[in-house]
């Protein structure tokens, strides 16, 4: 069984250029108080029959030491990284989506929408978020059963 400090340890070689080239690695980075983000993880979870999916809040010591510094300026939106890669907001979304696979790759329609649009509609729901969802007073702790999909 492969521990999250060994898919850790695995993502730190990819992200440093010190890996197999035909692995790959799906971390999904998300405001661990936000319970907008957390509803979002959690189907994630229910829906990630593949586990191919791992997760840290951005407020997570795994987000300072994984992120650069431009990544962290977005922390109002979700931050996907997939086979070198990272996505932002709704593109972050359908990405995700994509990978999931199954019936959530037709998600995958919505791309003819121009990005600026489905940003425009990300943000919106980013800046009101905890008003119409609320907020925790900390970041989400995983459930035993969860625990190894989580890298922080």
């Amino acid at each position: 069984m492969v521990t999250a400090h060994n898919k850790l340890i695995r993502f730190i070689k990819i992200r440093n250029g010190m890996h197999d080239p035909h692995s790959s690695q799906n971390i999904i980075f998300f405001d661990g108080v936000c319970n907008l983000c957390n509803h979002w993880v959690d189907f994630l979870i229910r829906k990630d029959k593949r586990n191919v999916f791992l997760y840290a809040p951005l407020q997570s010591s795994t987000a300072d030491r994984l992120l650069s510094n431009k990544d962290t300026t977005f922390m109002s939106s979700v931050i996907y990284y997939t086979n070198g890669k990272v996505f932002y907001k709704s593109d972050a979304v359908l990405q995700l989506l994509w990978d999931l696979g199954g019936l959530w790759k037709a998600s995958i329609v919505l791309k003819l929408i121009p990005r600026f649009l489905r940003n425009f509609i990300y943000n919106w729901v980013a800046q009101n978020r905890y008003r119409w969802f609320g907020k925790k007073e900390t970041c989400r702790l995983p459930t035993v059963e969860e625990r190894e999909k989580f890298l922080d």
